[in-house]
């Protein structure tokens, strides 16, 4: 393996005899299982999952790499392998340096052990010198916010308590290489952002980190490349954004345009009507998935049955409970279209931000005449989802509780621009002495 890659995975496959004993199991996973296996008819002779076929990767030493895909899809077995804690069927796996994994809450910790006889074993599993760790406890308590409690066995351990501990103890004992499973999908708002902010630093300081989660927005700011599994397949890997984007798009159900022309609730005279919406980018191409933020383009398609003029072409957005966000038009605008001759073609509106937050939308159409003539109407004719983006390059999602709609924005403490890397401590120290 060459020193510049940490980790060079080359046809990896992974499968599993369902109803059968797998040999990577703990003791007492086993004896459950055996129970089970006496209980039960024995699965079918051939009966198999491969979590994982033809796996082929390598990841540059100092590289942070998002791991993405839906439940099921085999990133968790994928990390398993990595880590050692489960055996390939086929294909190899080479990893430079120490590994250090956090998969699921206190893995890796002994139940009987304290919380600081768990880290000292930690780190000799790593292998680290006790004068290493003993440098390291304090950072690793404070992180973990378990000071009263070190001394206590980690079974008395909340689960919480548990996934501070597991997060601090797998990135502070100075690993080579860093897996994370879904450490984000638990705990509070300020633990969150303790790991954001710890992983940023980590990418800063040059170590690999494999980072598994549901959390796009986190996913794009903390990773410059991403690899999509599907079904125990690369589907694709690249840079993240691209990634995330190809991944979030599979689960559209072609929301890149609607055909009205056989809608028959609408009113209006009829001489000019709508016949299909359509959501491209500026290239014109159809968008499979539009995120916050997203530039679009919504195409209105239309044909005239006659001469009509002074028409205005517009539509609405409301909420999926109805309420409304925004109307908007040619006329709005101060656009006059003086004549629309008889045949087809079609506008567009450019919208250089959709500054929406997550959710799903209904767009109704208008197209009304001189005097406010109404020639179609068209309610509630097409949905739009929007989907979670980083918008504020935090990592942070926003959801329904927010809003309806965010605002590109910057804070500013004393006339001093804030963001993640501000030492706030430090500015309210200095305005406190300067009062």
């Amino acid at each position: 393996m060459s020193a510049k890659h940490s980790i060079v995975v080359d046809g990896l496959s992974k499968k599993f005899e369902l109803g059968a004993l797998q040999r990577e199991t703990m003791l007492r996973d086993r004896l459950v299982q055996s129970l089970r296996f006496l209980t039960r008819r024995k699965a079918k002779q051939g009966e198999t999952l491969w979590a994982l076929r033809d796996v082929s990767f390598s990841v540059a030493q100092g590289e942070v790499v998002g791991i993405i895909g839906r439940n099921g899809a085999g990133k968790s077995t994928l990390l398993k392998v990595l880590s050692r804690i489960m055996y390939p069927t086929s294909g190899s796996v080479q990893v430079n340096g120490r590994v250090a994994a956090l998969l699921e809450v206190g893995t890796g910790f002994h139940e009987e052990l304290t919380g600081r006889e768990n880290i000292f074993l930690n780190g000799s599993i790593l292998g680290m010198k006790r004068r290493d760790v003993t440098a390291r406890l304090d950072e690793i308590v404070s992180f973990a916010g378990v000071e009263r409690f070190i001394d206590t066995p980690i079974k008395r351990y909340s689960s919480g308590m548990r996934l501070r501990l597991g997060f601090a103890v797998a990135a502070y004992l100075d690993p080579d290489v860093l897996i994370i499973d879904e450490v984000l999908a638990v705990g509070d708002a300020g633990f969150q952002k303790k790991c954001l902010n710890t992983m940023q630093g980590l990418r800063n300081s040059g170590r690999t980190v494999l980072f598994v989660s549901h959390n796009m927005a986190a996913v794009e700011n903390l990773c410059s490349r991403g690899i999509w599994i599907d079904s125990g397949r690369v589907r694709e890997d690249g840079p993240a954004h691209e990634v995330i984007k190809s991944y979030m798009g599979s689960f559209a159900d072609s929301q890149g345009g609607v055909d009205l022309q056989n809608v028959q609730a609408r009113r209006g005279s009829g001489d000019i009507r709508y016949t299909a919406i359509e959501f491209v980018d500026r290239e014109g191409q159809p968008l499979p998935v539009v995120r916050s933020g997203d530039t679009v383009v919504v195409r209105l398609r239309y044909q005239a049955r006659t001469t009509v003029n002074f028409v205005s072409f517009g539509f609405r957005i409301a909420t999926e409970l109805g309420t409304l966000i925004t109307e908007t038009s040619t006329y709005h605008h101060g656009i006059d279209v003086p004549r629309v001759a008889p045949g087809s073609g079609y506008i567009e509106l450019e919208i250089d931000a959709l500054n929406l937050i997550p959710g799903r939308y209904v767009f109704s159409l208008g197209l009304t005449g001189t005097g406010q003539q109404l020639h179609d109407f068209v309610d509630n004719c097409a949905q739009l989802d929007v989907e979670h983006a980083n918008i504020y390059n935090s990592g942070r999602q926003f959801d329904s509780r927010a809003g309806v709609v965010f605002f590109p924005q910057r804070w500013h403490f004393n006339g001093k621009p804030l963001t993640r890397e501000t030492d706030l401590e430090s500015e309210l120290q200095d305005a406190a002495s300067g009062s």
